[in-house]
């Protein structure tokens, strides 16, 4: 025991005698900040055109947010989805890569607020282009889904979305 106590104090000795390096400074400012989100703006939008070089069917529809839909199927519902009504949906969100992340399971659907949940944006303004039946494909760019940062599960950060969904109902609160 005796022996263990004069270990730890040489060590705690030691850590205090060593000389502390300072962080190094980040050069990095708005413009570059700017220019950095640029960057990788131009590089989801060159990912998103060559994946829908392979879904040329697909009758895109471009928002000013940067959201693309494709309502392929056309259901029976006589308005659009608006902001305040539960949306009920299936859906299966997917990456450019066509690795699947969540889906609704069979027979069940997914309920949330029209903008006033915290479902990703992309797909609230999306939904909100659909009438009850509808089923369409939303390709939504990061800054509409998960951002940065991912969900930190299964969407990684800067990730586009695929999303498959069908507006199976909508409730009025």
């Amino acid at each position: 025991m005796n022996k263990l106590s004069v270990l730890v104090l040489l060590l705690i000795f030691a850590a205090c005698g060593e000389e502390k390096k300072e962080m190094p400074k980040i050069d990095w400012d708005q413009e570059k900040s700017t220019k950095f989100n640029k960057e990788l703006a131009i590089e989801e939008e060159i990912n998103i055109k060559l994946y829908l070089e392979h879904h040329r069917s697909w009758q895109m529809i471009k928002t000013g947010s940067g959201l693309q839909y494709y309502i392929y199927e056309h259901g029976t519902g006589e308005h659009t989805a608006a902001v305040g009504e539960i949306a009920q949906v299936e859906m299966k969100l997917s990456l450019l890569d066509g690795t699947e992340c969540y889906a609704t399971k069979s027979d069940e659907y997914e309920e949330f607020v029209i903008d006033k949940s915290d479902i990703e944006t992309g797909i609230q303004e999306g939904i909100k282009k659909l009438k009850v039946g509808d089923k369409a494909k939303l390709i939504i760019p990061s800054h509409l889904a998960h951002g940065l940062v991912g969900d930190m599960d299964k969407i990684p950060p800067l990730s586009t979305l695929v999303v498959d969904i069908k507006l199976i109902g909508l409730v009025t609160k």
